[in-house]
């Protein structure tokens, strides 16, 4: 990117910027208008209601194009002085893609596949994938990533608390009790994708094969592991945070999620203070709130008691709008406001939530089922599942 273009660049951030506070001002004024009317005729317009709704929509629409602005901003320059070395195990990759076949000695530098016949991706493709999955994926850019070389993970989660006490220098040293572990498992399950493309592109030498399949299958990966870590059920996916057994905060049992009940059928600013309170000191530290992006338009109307807004937008590239203080991830898996459903997620994430990737991407290819096309069987090995359940409480609606 050179000097010019990232002035011209520079130029256009500072201009979104200010088209996100003025839209966001023009936000609070027309909403401001609808919650004075309502108090004064105990109705509100609907033309007014519709314009707050269709600046609401502005509201997401600028701060996306922000932060889309601000990645490629922030991207390294290109270095054209020398090529990167390509490895032998990406020029081995290459070949199998394009034709099916490697000559020696380029064989000898990828791995076969342990099953159906297809082989290992080489680092340079398993890195873009990730790193396409990090960006695109709400609950990796929140929780606990973790490689593995095995098919489960196993952690050790106590149940009850480790005994300790205070002592003197030469006081004596009373026994402490035992804490009582439990063993949490998170096995990787196995995401597939296949894309398709004709042996025209694969014949062409300029396009980079590696990047390509990174290009097909990074969508659908995302796709599938963000729905399956909001709400996957374990079978044959990862378990997500809405399937597991939830109970009010105060009597839950160890295994179970905490939830506080809202005072009414929408979300109201005690509610969000109630919920961000459930949640213990040493975990809202790192707290964060996680909702769609129906449940955020939502809450962004809502004031306090002296009439500020509780809603603040991000004004750059990883920084998220923030709701009382704290960061806001949206995700379109969480549900709707509804009675009996939980909306609303807080809690520190990075503690709670645990993602087990197993090393490697397998690819097979398979030129015979969909003639003329080429299809690439693409698989990785994922799984998830809450690991600390004191760190995540939910809002759960009523009637």
């Amino acid at each position: 990117m050179t000097l010019e273009t990232k002035a011209q660049m520079g130029g256009e951030l500072k201009t979104a910027m200010q088209d996100l506070l003025y839209t966001f001002e023009r936000f609070k004024e027309a909403n401001d208008e609808r919650l004075s009317s309502l108090e004064q005729r105990g109705a509100t317009d609907p033309l007014l209601s519709d314009k707050v709704d269709r600046l609401n929509m502005v509201v997401d629409e600028q701060k996306s194009a922000l932060d889309r602005m601000t990645a490629i901003a922030s991207r390294p320059a290109l270095d054209t002085a020398a090529a990167t070395p390509v490895s032998e195990a990406k020029q081995a990759f290459d070949a199998y893609v394009r034709a099916g076949v490697m000559t020696a000695p380029e064989a000898k530098s990828i791995a076969a596949s342990d099953s159906d016949g297809g082989i290992i991706a080489p680092e340079e493709t398993a890195e873009m994938i990730d790193s396409g999955l990090r960006t695109i994926s709400p609950m990796r850019q929140i929780a606990t990533v973790r490689q593995i070389s095995g098919n489960t993970y196993r952690k050790p989660f106590s149940t009850s608390p480790y005994g300790s006490g205070w002592v003197g220098e030469t006081g004596g040293r009373t026994e402490t009790s035992t804490p009582s572990l439990q063993a949490l498992d998170f096995p990787a399950m196995e995401l597939y994708a296949m894309p398709a493309t004709t042996q025209v592109l694969l014949d062409d030498a300029i396009v980079d094969v590696g990047q390509w399949i990174a290009d097909e299958v990074q969508t659908e990966f995302a796709a599938q592991e963000s729905k399956a870590f909001v709400s996957g059920d374990g079978v044959n996916k990862p378990s997500g945070i809405l399937s597991y057994t939830t109970a009010p905060n105060a009597s839950r049992s160890f295994d179970e999620l905490g939830t506080i009940a809202s005072a009414g059928a929408s979300v109201s600013g005690d509610d969000l203070i109630d919920l961000v309170y459930t949640l213990e000191q040493a975990y809202r530290a790192n707290g964060r709130f996680i909702m769609s992006r129906q449940t955020a338009a939502a809450v962004r109307k809502l004031k306090d008691t002296d009439g500020n807004y509780l809603w603040a937008p991000g004004l750059a590239a990883g920084q998220p709008s923030t709701l009382m203080g704290y960061p806001v991830t949206e995700s379109e898996d969480m549900p709707a406001v509804s009675n009996g459903l939980t909306p609303i997620a807080f809690g520190d994430f990075t503690r709670g939530y645990l993602i087990v990737d197993r090393a490697g991407i397998q690819v097979l290819r398979d030129p015979f089922s969909a003639k003329p096309y080429v299809l690439f069987y693409t698989t990785k090995r994922v799984g998830g599942g809450v690991q600390d359940f004191n760190a995540i409480k939910f809002l759960e609606m009523s009637a």
